[in-house]
Order: structure tokens, then sequence, then C-alpha cells
């Protein structure tokens, strides 16, 4: 038993017990407990700083983003293995995504050239946008979510949410993440899905001067950034549990929700700790 739980029980019930006989009926010591009683079980102000920092991301990091947000934020500098333990102790560890499974990359023909070739870094904005589709299967509507992506900071540029998925809700998702942006030269990588092959969708990036750019068939690792995102999305956006239906309305608000803390909440490793946004106006 947690001494915090003795303590609270004995306190409960010692006007109907001693003290002596509530110690011997746990097998703790009267010097253990009085020991106890002494100390402080509230949390230090480091273990409340991290339990803060925990909820304030919804418990979606791990202990090296805490520790990095620690010296970025509050100017304190401490191992990693002691944010792990404080996280620890205070089960504050973040769901793990489930790993994909590795399987041989496929070669086939191809429509457009893989032009980014795994290159994810970007120099700038607008420079290299990565897009794909994936399907929400929560509710009794199949839910399709289309999403754009730039690689210079991993910000979230456009969504698209429909019950279908055609050339339309490609089209959509690439109208909107071209508004008010310069695209000339822009690079837009997908996969070769038909909606991406499809001529509608070929001439209207090509008629904003945007270059296509395709992974090999069966290859998830050529857009592996979004595909990453969207696995994210629904492990840590639909944390239900199994078997438990949820309406179409709770399922948009659950993207519209986690595409917000995404760009403006989540902190990145590779962005000096920095929210998407919070990199490209702080670089701007």
């Amino acid at each position: 038993m947690a001494p915090e739980v003795f303590l609270a029980f004995v306190e409960q019930h010692r006007q109907t017990y001693t003290i002596t006989f509530l110690c011997h009926i746990f097998g703790v010591p009267r010097a253990t407990y009085y020991r106890w009683c002494r100390k402080s079980w509230e949390p230090s102000g480091l273990d409340q700083l991290i339990i803060d920092l925990c909820r304030s991301l919804q418990f979606r990091v791990g202990h090296r983003t805490i520790r990095g947000l620690l010296g970025k934020d509050h100017g304190i500098h401490v191992h990693r293995c002691t944010v792990q333990r404080i996280m620890q102790k205070y089960g504050l560890q973040c769901q793990i995504k489930p790993k994909r499974a590795r399987k041989p990359a496929g070669l086939s023909d191809m429509v457009v050239p893989n032009r980014l070739d795994q290159q994810f870094q970007a120099q700038q904005p607008n420079e290299k946008w990565v897009t794909d589709i994936t399907y929400l299967p929560y509710g009794p509507t199949m839910w399709y979510l289309s999403t754009v992506m730039d690689l210079y900071n991993n910000e979230v540029l456009a969504y698209t949410i429909r019950d279908r998925q055609d050339t339309a809700l490609v089209l959509d998702t690439l109208e909107r993440a071209c508004a008010s942006r310069e695209t000339s030269g822009t690079i837009l990588h997908s996969d070769q899905g038909c909606q991406y092959t499809s001529y509608a969708f070929q001439e209207a990036a090509h008629k904003k001067g945007i270059i296509t750019s395709m992974s090999r068939r069966g290859n998830c690792f050529d857009n592996a950034v979004i595909e990453s995102f969207h696995s994210s999305l629904k492990s840590e956006g639909f944390r239900t549990p199994r078997g438990v239906p949820l309406t179409s309305t709770i399922i948009l608000e659950n993207v519209q929700t986690y595409m917000y803390y995404y760009n403006y909440q989540r902190p990145f490793t590779k962005l000096a700790f920095h929210t998407p946004v919070e990199y490209r106006t702080a670089e701007g």
C-alpha cells in the first residue's frame, strides 16, 4: 500500500481503531508511520511544473519534450531521467503510438517522378508540401480526411473531411492550402492514389505553379511525415475504448480540436520546442 493511501486510511479510521492496531494489521512499523506523517507528500516545485506542462499538452508528449520545454521556457536544466522519474511517479507518461510493421518497398512505374526522394527538410515555408488521405472509422459513417502539410515547420496548411474519398476531396484541400500563399515552385508530394494521379488534380496543381511528386507504389516511407501525422491524430485524438461509437459531430470536433492543438500548442524537438505556428512567425 502506498504511504499516502495508508495515511489517508488511518486518518479515516483512527476514531474507531488505535494507530498501533492499524499498523499491525497492515504490517507497517509505528516508527515508519510517524516518519510518513512528518514527510510532505505535496509535489515539489519541479514536480508541479512538470505536472502542469503535461496537463497543458494533454499528456501527449514524452519526457524528452518536457525536459526541452523546462529549459526553453523556464531556464531549468535537469537530466531527462529526472523528468522521466517524476512523470512515472505521477502517471504522466504519454500514450505510445503503435509502431508500423516494416514491409519491403515495392517497385512500380512512376506516374510522376519522386522528386522529394525522402528529403523531408525544407529551408523556407512553401518549399516542400506533403499530402495524403486517411480514413476515420469511428462512427456510423466512414469519414475521409485529406491534409496538406508544410515540411518547413510541419504546419498543417489545410484539411478537408468528407464521406467520399474522391477527386473533389483533394481538390478542395489543395485550394485551401494555396489560398493567400505563393506556390510557384512548391513541391507537393503524394502517393499514387487515383485522386492524385487524376488529370483534374495534376492540372489544378500545375496551374498554381506547383511541382508534383509521388511516392513509389506501396512504399509508405516515401511519404512518412504525413502518414505519421495521421497516425498520431488517430491515436491521440480518438482515445476512446474499442467498440464505443462516436457521432459524426464528435468526430469532426475531435479533428478540429487536434488540428488546432498540433499547429498552435504542440512543441517539436526539431523546431527547438516551438510549435509550428510559433516557429514560422518567429522565423518570419
